[in-house]
C-alpha cells in the first residue's frame, strides 16, 4: 500500500499519470471518495499517462464513458445511481469487468453499490480530503474482491 499527499488538482493527476505507466492490460480501479474528492482528476491523470487526449468528464449520468485513443481503452463507470450487482448486469456492464475477456482498464467510482459485481485481483485507490480544501490523501493498493 501506498500513500500519497496531493497539494492540488496537478498532482492528483500526476499521481495518477506515474500509476498509469505501470498498468498492465487488463486493469480494474476501484475509487473511492467523497463526492467532489477528485474521482474524475484522478482519471484524467490516467488517460494522460495513457496517452489518451480525449475529454475525460465524470460519467454520472451515463454510467460509463469510454476513452479508447491512448495506449489501451479505459472505461470509466459511475455506479452512484445503481443500487445492485444485478442492476449492473441488467445493463450489460458485466463484461467490461471480467479480467480473462477485458481489454482496457474498467475504473469504477462507488462500487460498493454493486457488491458481487467485480471479482478478482484489483488496484484499489481511495481519495480522501484532509483539513485542508485542495489536500488530498491518495492510497494505492491492490486487493482480492
Amino acid at each position: 500500500m501506498e500513500k500519497y499527499i496531493s497539494k492540488n488538482v496537478r498532482e492528483t493527476i500526476k499521481i495518477a499519470e506515474n500509476l498509469a505507466k505501470t498498468l498492465k492490460n487488463p486493469a480494474i480501479i476501484l475509487l473511492h471518495g467523497d463526492l467532489g474528492a477528485g474521482k474524475t482528476h484522478f482519471v484524467k491523470g490516467l488517460a494522460k499517462g495513457l496517452k489518451d487526449k480525449s475529454q475525460v468528464t465524470s460519467p454520472t449520468f451515463t454510467i460509463m464513458n469510454a476513452y479508447e485513443q491512448g495506449k489501451m481503452p479505459i472505461y470509466h463507470f459511475d455506479m452512484y445511481r445503481l443500487n445492485s450487482a444485478d442492476e449492473a448486469r441488467e445493463a450489460g456492464l458485466e463484461e467490461y469487468f471480467d479480467i480473462n475477456s477485458l481489454n482496457g482498464v474498467s475504473v469504477v467510482e462507488w462500487s460498493e453499490n454493486v457488491p458481487g459485481l467485480i471479482a478478482g485481483r484489483v488496484i484499489d485507490v481511495t481519495i480522501e480530503k484532509t483539513d485542508e480544501d485542495s489536500n488530498r490523501i491518495i492510497t494505492i493498493g491492490e486487493k482480492e474482491c
